[in-house]
């Protein structure tokens, strides 16, 4: 059983910065992209960055030059860090991964529990 497991999020000012944490656990063979989602209320929920196993990020345009994505392999896990954060940066945000089991052939799509980040003004 493999999970994953969010951790950083908080109530902020904005201007400020959050660093999230996802880790993944379980029986692992691989991870491959993972990525960031966040949805606020009364909207879809939206992908904010993604990263390769290989490290290419990808990000929304909205948190570009804001947010930076990371990943470290040794530790399954992958990063947000979030600098100069705004009032509509206001979500829960979710951890996303490609994650190949142990003893399986195939990657299967993993969500983590999610965690709340608020921007105050």
């Amino acid at each position: 059983q493999v999970q994953l497991v969010e951790s950083g999020g908080g109530l902020v000012q904005a201007g400020g910065s959050l660093r999230l944490s996802c880790a993944a656990s379980g029986s692992i063979f691989s991870i491959h992209a993972m990525g960031w989602f966040r949805q606020a209320p009364g909207k879809q929920r939206e992908l904010v960055a993604v990263i390769t196993s290989g490290g290419t990020a990808t990000y929304v345009d909205s948190v570009k030059g804001r947010f930076t994505i990371s990943r470290d392999n040794a530790k399954n896990t992958v990063y947000l860090q979030m600098n100069s954060l705004k009032p509509e940066d206001t979500a829960v945000y979710y951890c996303n991964g490609f994650v190949t089991p142990s003893g399986v052939a195939i990657p299967s799509n993993y969500w983590g529990q999610g965690t709340q980040v608020t921007v105050s003004s």
